[in-house]
């Protein structure tokens, strides 16, 4: 289970401020925007070219890498993967800037992701989370989706009984970030889709409601969030309530779509 699986799934954007921009190879420039475009094959092609000035060689390598990355997600190739696994490891990160190194981090932790290693990802979001003070606010609700997200496969590869504490991870970030800002939608799908997790239903059920109700307070993302929600609510929390309380399943679907109705 995920946020939006389109919004979890964009790449972070490379962002440079207008100076910086202004200065890079006109090859770079044109990758990031091309990237950014979701245009993965003139990135890589940009980027190829960019890479054989040695000032912006490595900046160039890791916006082919991330590309790459995107590529393997739609197409599968595994030479993609391992393309964007060798640029990542052979670029050398002094020579990035603070944005861009903090993008390094987010690339190695989705080459990790994509190849099945998900608590290496998780690590490495972590990391990436902890500078994320540069990021926009997008883009770190994208960089906190990733983490949740690495985190939870994890727990999925584990016995019932050793996810908890790691899912407790989840549940602990998310409250704070609710603190911070209620109307977080990443924060607010994987407090209860943690809960769900880790077999608190009830936990669940009313951090689900209370996600329904707090996703107004962000506008942007009130209908995404929301239809994460009920899809959590009506395929995950109702039939797993419903096995064991058999009784209890219709008077739950009325609720939810009574709660729906008046918080519409």
């Amino acid at each position: 289970m995920r946020l939006a699986w389109t919004a979890l799934l964009l790449s972070m954007l490379f962002v440079m401020t207008p100076t910086a921009r202004a200065a890079e190879h006109p090859s770079l420039a044109q990758a990031r925007a091309l990237h950014n475009a979701a245009d993965y094959d003139g990135a890589i092609s940009a980027a190829t070219i960019a890479r054989t000035d040695p000032a912006w060689a490595d900046a160039a390598a890791l916006v082919g890498a991330r590309s790459l990355l995107e590529r393997y997600r739609l197409r599968l190739d595994p030479g993609d993967l391992a393309a964007a696994r060798e640029a990542l490891t052979a670029l050398r990160p002094a020579a990035l800037s603070p944005r861009d190194h903090l993008d390094l981090l987010v690339g190695l932790g989705q080459a990790l992701y994509l190849g099945g290693t998900f608590g290496a990802a998780a690590e490495l979001f972590d990391t990436a989370l902890s500078r994320s003070s540069i990021l926009g606010a997008r883009d770190r609700l994208s960089l906190l989706d990733w983490w949740a997200t690495a985190v939870d496969r994890e727990a999925q590869t584990l016995a019932v009984g050793r996810r908890v504490p790691l899912l407790a991870r989840i549940d602990v970030r998310m409250e704070e970030e609710i603190r911070q800002d209620p109307g977080n939608s990443a924060a607010n799908y994987w407090l209860a889709a943690s809960a769900r997790g880790a077999g608190d239903l009830e936990r669940a059920w009313g951090a689900a409601e209370a996600g329904w109700i707090r996703a107004i307070l962000q506008p942007d993302t009130t209908g995404a969030l929301r239809s994460d929600l009920d899809r959590l609510v009506t395929t995950a929390l109702i039939p797993e309530r419903e096995r064991d309380e058999p009784e209890v399943a219709a008077t739950l679907r009325v609720e939810w779509e009574t709660l729906k109705e008046q918080w519409q």
